[in-house]
């Protein structure tokens, strides 16, 4: 297991916010894992435990007193053959874009319409990721933990999962209790696209590739482009991709806002809902490739929030709530971020 004492955050967190915790410490097995606990349980030591992935998705708002966990286990292990179906353990420090290559290279299909999502596959779990139409509890059957405050091992189902859209129960009840230390997945040896969201037909047709002869291979490369063209890349702008999540409405809602904006786009959630892409009331606000001090809103995708150059956790706060506080004056709708905030605002 490797300890770093005050360690910089800033290589942590893809938004590049200067940040330090007391202590980050990874852990290459579940027994490394329950050793460190066991030990910190003797020492008596109660200062704050926090566990992430590849900071993809998270916001410092100031240093993290505490101890930042990461895993670093990164097997991949075939579990079962049935039929057409295969499922397969993955390590929860695996990056999500490498298992997914990983999947269709080995002919195991399904996840194909989620590739480039940032992130490691643990944070997949928790977060329940998703992009065109597929989320990953599409494909979880049950999640192994550690209870950061037992070291006991634990498997959730992924109905014990509780998902739901960017949600599970370790963003509710069992926040920051459990460490996921390995993720079940069921793919098909049959390739099946899902093409119905996001124009992926259109971007298809006009590489002058044809739906009946697509390959796993194709769809993905054409995700990837689409989402390198319409998504900064964090090496270069600090980010963490989409930051609100798109608000689910009633239709009642939905049929008011349509008075003034009749071309709304939207997607029906059911017979009651409606999904509203929170980038298109953000762009409708005047925000897109707007700043706000060291923060801004990014040009080409008014859904994500940069770091100019330099900017603190609190000028990224600062912009989103100017955000909200436009979006519900307009719209009547408070958009939430999808981005987990760490620390608080002096």
């Amino acid at each position: 297991m490797t300890l770093t004492e005050h360690c910089p955050l800033r290589n942590r967190n893809t938004f590049g916010i200067e940040a330090q915790a007391d202590c980050f410490a990874e852990y290459n097995s579940i027994e490394e894992l329950q050793d460190f606990l066991h030990q910190r349980k003797e020492s008596g030591n109660t200062s704050p435990l926090f566990h992430i992935g590849g900071g993809s998705n998270i916001l410092f708002l100031s240093d993290f007193q505490g101890t930042i966990l990461h895993s670093g286990i990164k097997d991949i292990t075939v579990t079962a053959n049935e039929g057409d179906d295969v499922y397969i353990r993955v390590g929860a420090g695996v990056i999500w874009d490498d298992w997914v290559q990983y999947a269709v290279d080995s002919h195991w299909y399904g996840l194909e319409n989620l590739s480039l999502i940032p992130g490691e596959v643990g944070a997949s779990a928790v977060q329940n990721i998703g992009a065109y139409g597929s989320e990953a509890k599409d494909f979880i059957l049950f999640v192994d933990a550690v209870d950061l405050q037992s070291g006991e091992i634990r498997h959730f189902t992924a109905e014990e999962c509780q998902y739901a859209y960017r949600h599970s129960i370790f963003k509710s009840e069992l926040r920051d209790r459990y460490a996921v230390t390995h993720v079940h997945f069921k793919l098909s040896h049959s390739f099946r696209p899902h093409l119905d969201y996001g124009g992926l037909r259109a971007a298809l047709t006009a590489k002058g590739i044809e739906e009946y002869n697509l390959t796993s291979e194709q769809l993905r490369s054409t995700i990837i482009e689409i989402r390198r063209n319409k998504l900064p890349d964090p090496e270069v702008l600090g980010n963490a991709g989409s930051f609100f999540m798109n608000p689910i409405v009633p239709k009642a809602t939905f049929e008011h806002i349509t008075e003034n904006y009749p071309s709304v786009p939207h997607y029906d959630v059911d017979t009651d809902h409606v999904k509203i892409p929170a980038g298109w009331m953000i762009e409708q606000c005047g925000w897109k490739g707007k700043s706000f001090g060291k923060a801004g809103v990014y040009e080409k995708q008014a859904l994500v929030l940069v770091n100019l150059g330099d900017a603190t956790g609190k000028d990224i706060n600062g912009l989103c709530e100017s955000i909200q506080a436009d979006v519900e004056a307009k719209f009547g709708i408070k958009i939430v971020p999808e981005v987990n905030f760490i620390g608080s605002i002096a």
